[in-house]
């Protein structure tokens, strides 16, 4: 195997992410081959060289993917010190894992859960454009006007949002439910963007992730990957 960046191996031996792998060789906790290495750009050979982080000899673990259908009030981070419940404390399993991207609190749906932190960093990425598609209940009844503004983007505080793909599924006086998927992540993206364009959200949820959907998983459930969603998220 050639020699890769030390952050991007250390990355993928689940050390953390691949910023945080940058900061702990600036920080020197990182040896190869016995010699301290604190500045970047840095190389080493994964099968070849011994890698240590804090005098620890490094391993590769096997690589765990998982879907999780969230429910409310489960939050997506690893650690939180008000001690509120966990993504990863419902997904029992003797690995550090990790969520791709974040539902806030109150929003349901699916989340991938891993230790792959090279596919994440690839899923989160925007160039790669990967279309998350949420159904909103929403006050009141939903105009023809307000669906289009949707559809073209709406102006938050980091910019326009992108083009977003809408369905009214219901119309109604009191509530009216939708279909919405986007590309992008900003936070709270599509509770941000009902808002702006006056539709305050009752209820949100997360049926899909690219193709992959909800469909048999019910609130709290999980389930692996199969080996052809894992090969069609690499791609």
């Amino acid at each position: 195997m050639a020699e890769q960046r030390l952050q991007k191996i250390l990355a993928a031996a689940g050390i953390d992410s691949r910023r945080k792998c940058e900061e702990l060789i600036l920080e020197g906790a990182v040896e190869v081959n016995n010699k301290t290495v604190d500045r970047l750009p840095a190389f080493a050979d994964p099968e070849k060289d011994v890698i240590k982080v804090n005098g620890r000899k490094i391993h590769f673990e096997q690589k765990e993917y998982f879907l999780l259908n969230k429910p409310k009030g489960v939050i997506c981070t690893n650690s939180d010190p008000e001690g509120r419940r966990k993504a990863i404390d419902l997904v029992p399993i003797d690995k550090r894992i990790f969520c791709v991207g974040r539902l806030d609190a109150e929003t349901t749906g699916i989340i991938i859960l891993t230790n792959d932190s090279e596919l994440s960093n690839k899923l989160t990425h925007p160039k790669f454009g990967l279309s998350k598609t949420y159904v909103a209940g929403i006050k009141g009844e939903i105009s023809a006007a307000q669906v289009e503004k949707l559809k073209k983007g709406v102006w938050l505080a980091e910019g326009k949002t992108g083009r977003a793909s809408v369905k009214v599924i219901r119309h109604g006086h009191q509530e009216s439910i939708i279909e919405i998927s986007i590309k992008q992540g900003l936070n709270r993206q599509v509770r941000r963007t009902l808002a702006g364009v006056g539709l305050p959200v009752k209820s949100l949820r997360r049926t899909k992730i690219g193709r992959i959907t909800d469909r048999g998983l019910g609130i709290g459930q999980f389930r692996k990957l199969t080996a052809a969603e894992i090969a069609y998220l690499k791609k």
